[in-house]
């Protein structure tokens, strides 16, 4: 009996977890980014996620187990460690939010593209958005040092690289509307 009422403790503190939020947080993110709707979801994965259960577990709600994760994770396609939120406190070495010497490279555009330095280059950028855990699969923005990296691939200088990835129709230009 002590342990059912300890298991029902552990319960009432799940519920009120900020991390459960945070991870609740992490699910949504990478179900949009995949762009799908809970009932995609619930219908793609042949009803083994139901729509309401993943809605409760993207709110917070509700405590998702570690072999549902993992079945999760390889639904979407996505390492497990993804679907976790990263440790606010911890910061990441090489990490700058300095928005200088940004730019955006259409990766569904260079994934199409044949030669040894273009699959060089897109392994890079999914390297790129695995550590940043952004998984849209179309679009990434790189920094200054990721431009240092693309430049020795692209056998260029630094400064050549925006106009060598312009030229090879790499460089994103959102639609105008």
């Amino acid at each position: 009996m002590n342990n059912l009422n300890d298991n029902m403790g552990d319960d009432a503190d799940e519920a009120s977890s900020p991390f459960l939020r945070l991870v609740g947080e992490r699910l949504r993110s990478i179900r949009l980014q995949k762009n799908m709707s809970l009932g995609d979801v619930e219908t793609r994965s042949n009803n083994e996620f139901k729509a309401s259960v993943l809605g409760a577990y993207e709110r917070g709600e509700r405590a998702i187990s570690v072999p549902r994760l993992e079945r999760l994770a390889r639904f979407y396609d996505v390492g497990v460690d993804q679907l976790l939120p990263r440790d606010p406190l911890r910061v990441e070495p090489g990490s700058s939010s300095a928005p200088q010497g940004k730019l955006r490279i259409d990766v569904a555009k260079l994934a199409q593209m044949q030669g040894p330095q273009f699959s060089m280059l897109e392994k890079l950028l999914r390297m790129i958005q695995v550590q940043r855990q952004d998984f849209n699969g179309k679009v990434i923005t790189v920094r200054a040092h990721d431009i240092r990296a693309i430049a020795v691939m692209l056998d260029v200088s630094v400064d050549e690289v925006p106009a060598r990835l312009a030229s090879l129709g790499l460089v994103f230009v959102p639609p105008q509307t």
